[in-house]
């Protein structure tokens, strides 16, 4: 293949290019993101039912979920109960009434407590005693074998014969690593007490709060920005049940519980209406603060995103008319929502945000109005967006919104969506970027490289979701059956050669990101994703790594190139022709040019290199970045990964290159221009 790089200058490519979405789904956060080890440690755990073809949802409470008396057949007698809670915003404690010294009860935390060797990790409670004297021990018990505890003296009732809520904090550490074990809470005597608000955190934990490996891996992608918290959980299953702004904030012992929306993955008649996901809650110990804060860590910039008064449409109907009053309530929460992102502290939400630990401002820029909201008739949403559009910017005329397109490509609503948004562009801010979501098979990405070379140049393109799925999601079968829905290297080299064809239209597709973010192993409601975890290990996927290529090797400017055929042609023509995908650009502070070559074939490809003649090379070698496997159904585990990106440095000689079978090479040149390129549009 010959190659020619042209001395003409293309399109910007913003910063924030390639981003991240993170959504509560695969117990990424509660789980996962969230270095919290205890499950249900607040008591207040519902078990859901109702599903995608039933959508009357109920919660029922369970309390005692993830927790048992300890040891077994003890006689501990445990009660969740209300009254006098430790917040009124989850009003559930448990009551425990023993006749045993020596005897309590246990959490079964996940898949077990997991310590890491000489690591210290902080546990707190709150204790009130009801008829107890004595010490609480805290022990970390595998089998019959106490590994390691620690005792506090308790607090009798006062001298006025009050029996108060106290908070006890201690320490457990330990030489060597355990798995599988169980968190126990054993009272030296018989008695009655009650408890709340159990936490177990490792002392590394990133903020304080996210768990250090995972948020090390997103840190590594080097992400322009983070959408939160979803994703449909944001909608919520009901409206009761959407992700609420106000509920994540403050101490975390009063942020309400609420049940996950994928709390009903996989709910069929069959089994009742319910699933093993059925427990599946958040806890809010990550909310909108903590998000903010990990924006911070990852260097990215804020994308929050909010409800307009509509419940989930895949699972429900329930919405807010746009003439009742209590729509100018979900208005209002995107008001408070930027105010507590950039409000002095003479505001009254900068001032909340002050007093959780951080004075100055965030520095939010733009926001999502809606996820996956769609015109139907019933929704009315185009008039929604239009309200809210209205409200927001009558208020901060600055912040950028985010629109949606809706969850079906080159569907009749989607296409409804953007003639829409066509139909306001004489109105300046009206929507920044309209939010697609795309999940298709590999060979649908290596078709259509070419795709956003022929859209309108006018409202930008977020393309929030994506991912190459080598099965079609809307095949009726159960999660465990989806098996074959892997981040294996087809469907990583497919995401690539589409993402040549993004960057090379930064013009109009301003923003990009993978999804789903984070599963646990064991855990995962949809396949595939692009960060497995266990208890200890993580696993980077063939994907992970080509975002990671890709966001670590933007360059300022496209480049053209004229030799590339960008006409569509279907796969088969693709696959005689040895079709390669190309994309270059130009770093201007390192002075390097960068070329992205995928190939998804079976042989080796010799590419011949020509130059513009006012390029100057300014090296002796090029830095190869490439990624590739044996064969194409290869894919990385957390016990091996098979696939990570090498680097080496390598000769161009007279610009020849050989690109390896089933491959993602990023070449970054040492080269110099004569004209095109004075100052980065960044400096």
């Amino acid at each position: 293949m010959q190659l020619n790089i042209t001395g003409k200058k293309g399109a910007r490519i913003p910063r924030e290019f390639v981003g991240l979405f993170i959504e509560d789904i695969n117990y990424a956060v509660d789980g996962g993101l969230y270095a919290e080890l205890l499950e249900n440690r607040n008591f207040e755990s519902m078990e859901v039912f109702g599903g995608e073809k039933k959508k009357d949802y109920f919660a029922k409470q369970d309390g005692l979920y993830a927790w048992k008396g300890y040891p077994e057949n003890a006689p501990a007698e445990l009660a969740v109960v209300q009254g006098s809670p430790v917040s009124i915003n989850n009003p559930h404690y448990l009551r425990v009434k023993t006749t045993q010294e020596g005897s309590g009860f246990a959490n079964q935390a996940y898949d077990g407590i997991y310590m890491r060797p000489n690591v210290r990790y902080a546990v707190s409670f709150y204790m009130r005693n009801v008829a107890y004297q004595g010490k609480i021990t805290i022990a970390i018990v595998k089998g019959k074998e106490i590994l390691c505890e620690k005792s506090v003296e308790t607090q009798p009732a006062d001298a006025y014969g009050w029996n108060k809520w106290i908070r006890y904090e201690l320490e457990l550490c330990i030489e060597q690593e355990v798995r599988n074990a169980v968190f126990a809470v054993l009272l030296e005597n018989p008695g009655t007490a009650e408890f709340d608000h159990f936490s177990m955190m490792p002392e590394d934990a990133v903020c304080g709060v996210f768990r250090k490996d995972l948020a090390e891996q997103l840190k590594d992608l080097h992400p322009g920005f983070l959408r939160f918290p979803g994703g449909c959980i944001v909608e919520g299953s009901t409206l009761a049940n959407r992700y609420q702004f106000r509920d994540t904030l403050g101490c975390r012992e009063g942020r309400r519980y609420n049940w996950n929306r994928w709390a009903t993955h996989g709910n069929s008649e069959e089994n009742g209406f319910h699933s093993r996901y059925a427990h599946y809650g958040q806890t809010y110990g990550i909310g909108f603060y903590e998000y903010f804060l990990l924006c911070e860590y990852l260097g990215a910039k804020p994308l929050p995103v909010l409800g307009v008064g509509l419940a989930c449409q895949y699972q429900s109907h329930e919405k807010v008319e746009l003439d009742a009053p209590e729509i100018y309530e979900y208005i209002q929460e995107y008001l408070d929502l930027i105010e507590f992102a950039n409000g002095g502290m003479d505001t009254k939400w900068g001032m909340v945000r002050a007093e959780m630990g951080h004075e100055a401002p965030f520095g939010l820029e733009m926001v999502g109005v809606g996820n996956e909201q769609w015109e139907d008739g019933e929704s009315h949403f185009f008039e929604r967006y239009e309200l809210f559009e209205k409200e927001i910017h009558k208020v901060y005329p600055e912040i950028k919104l985010i629109g949606t397109a809706g969850p079906e490509l080159d569907s009749p609503r989607f296409h409804a969506a953007w003639e829409f948004y066509h139909e306001h562009e004489n109105k300046a801010d009206f929507v920044y970027a309209v939010d697609e979501h795309y999940y298709i098979k590999p060979d649908w990405f290596l078709e259509h490289t070419d795709y956003f070379d022929h859209v309108s140049r006018g409202t930008k393109v977020f393309f929030g979701e994506y991912a190459a799925h080598s099965e079609n999601l809307t095949e009726e079968k159960p999660p465990e059956e989806k098996s074959s829905n892997k981040n294996n290297l087809e469907a990583a080299l497919a995401e690539a050669a589409f993402m040549t064809g993004m960057e090379r239209n930064s013009d109009v597709v301003v923003m990009t990101c993978y999804a789903p973010l984070l599963a646990r192993v064991g855990y995962a409601q949809w396949n595939p994703d692009l960060i497995w975890f266990d208890e200890s290990r993580v696993c980077r996927t063939p994907s992970y790594y080509v975002q990671q290529m890709f966001a670590k090797n933007l360059g300022d400017y496209n480049i053209e190139l004229d030799t590339i055929d960008l006409d569509a042609i279907d796969l088969d023509a693709i696959k005689e022709k040895k079709k390669l995908f190309c994309q270059a650009s130009y770093d201007i502070h390192h002075k390097e040019l960068i070329v992205k070559l995928v190939n998804v074939y079976s042989e080796p490809q010799d590419i011949q290199m020509l130059f513009d003649k006012d390029w100057k090379i300014s090296g002796k070698t090029a830095k190869e970045i490439l990624l590739t496997g044996k064969q194409l159904s290869d894919s990385n585990t957390v016990e091996r990964e098979m696939i990570q990106p090498q680097e080496t440095e390598i000769s161009l000689e007279n610009g020849s290159y050989q690109i390896p079978p089933f491959a993602f090479s990023v070449l970054r040149i040492p080269m110099e221009h004569d004209s095109l390129f004075t100052e980065s549009p960044y400096l």
